[in-house]
């Protein structure tokens, strides 16, 4: 296991570029006990492939809804921020070796993942959702798509992947290292579908237009909030973290950043704070 992890850190960070934001003049409050990697430094990691949530611009500076949201809680606590361009499949490795203080990359919550990271709080939510191409005549039917007949693709090491086994036992389910890649093998006639982000469908839809579709099937998918994590036990950092998040999410301003960053309203109303 020890091995296994090594191997997938060293992947992960061979992909990563830090990309490290100015001190703001003067620190808001003592951050000396949140258990930060780097004194007067948050290092976080998240993958920068997934516009418009996350993304790299042409001039390589990270953009986008996560991007922003880190951006403000860095300079709220009076933090130098760095922001690892980390491989999806490698943050959990990263997060257990301790190569970050945060990811921000909405994760999902399940027991796997809580047995390597502690979550702080839901910020953005999720609708999983079954993309084909434009001309693709199958039944709009779990039934239809759930064949041997059928090759599906998702992103490596994600949720997808996990419910297209869950709701496509009988299809093909292949597994990319990037997005781009596991829709390209369904735009190229490789594949018959792929299952991911709702937003992250709509944006290729937007930038190519007429090539794929959404499969509007008779069985939601998948609907889900992504969380914060920070590494396992730093209740200190996590707590902080939940506090500046359930003041921003009270003030309206997380809803206010998504729609600015998104092009379009986050929609439901994100799960109370509590205790």
């Amino acid at each position: 296991m020890r091995k296994k992890l090594s191997l997938l850190l060293a992947a992960a960070l061979s992909l990563s570029v830090i990309i490290t934001g100015a001190a703001p003049a003067s620190a808001k409050e003592d951050t000396s006990k949140l258990n930060l990697m780097k004194k007067g430094s948050l290092v976080v990691c998240m993958t920068l492939q997934f516009k418009p949530q996350m993304y790299l611009t042409a001039t390589g500076r990270p953009a986008g809804y996560d991007p922003e949201l880190v951006k403000r809680v860095a300079r709220d606590l009076g933090l130098k921020l760095e922001i690892r361009n980390t491989d999806f499949n490698g943050l959990l490795a990263c997060i257990a070796a301790k190569q970050c203080d945060l990811t921000s990359v909405g994760l999902g919550r399940n027991a796997t993942r809580e047995q390597s990271m502690t979550y702080v709080k839901e910020y953005v939510p999720y609708a999983t959702v079954l993309g084909t191409r434009r001309a693709d005549g199958t039944a709009a039917t779990v039934a239809a798509w759930n064949t041997a007949a059928k090759k599906l693709t998702c992103l490596k090491g994600s949720l997808s992947c996990t419910k297209i086994k869950e709701l496509f036992p009988n299809a093909t389910a292949v597994e990319f290292p990037t997005q781009d890649a596991s829709i390209l093998e369904v735009a190229s006639g490789r594949a018959d579908g792929v299952v991911l982000e709702a937003n992250l469908l709509a944006n290729y839809q937007a930038t190519n237009p007429g090539v794929l579709k959404s499969v509007k099937l008779d069985k939601d998918i998948n609907s889900y909030w992504g969380w914060w994590t920070v590494q396992l036990g730093n209740t200190a950092l996590a707590n902080r973290l939940k506090a500046w998040l359930c003041e921003k999410q009270e003030q309206g301003v997380l809803k206010s950043i998504y729609r600015q960053q998104m092009g379009y309203p986050m929609g439901a109303d994100l799960p109370a704070c509590t205790a």
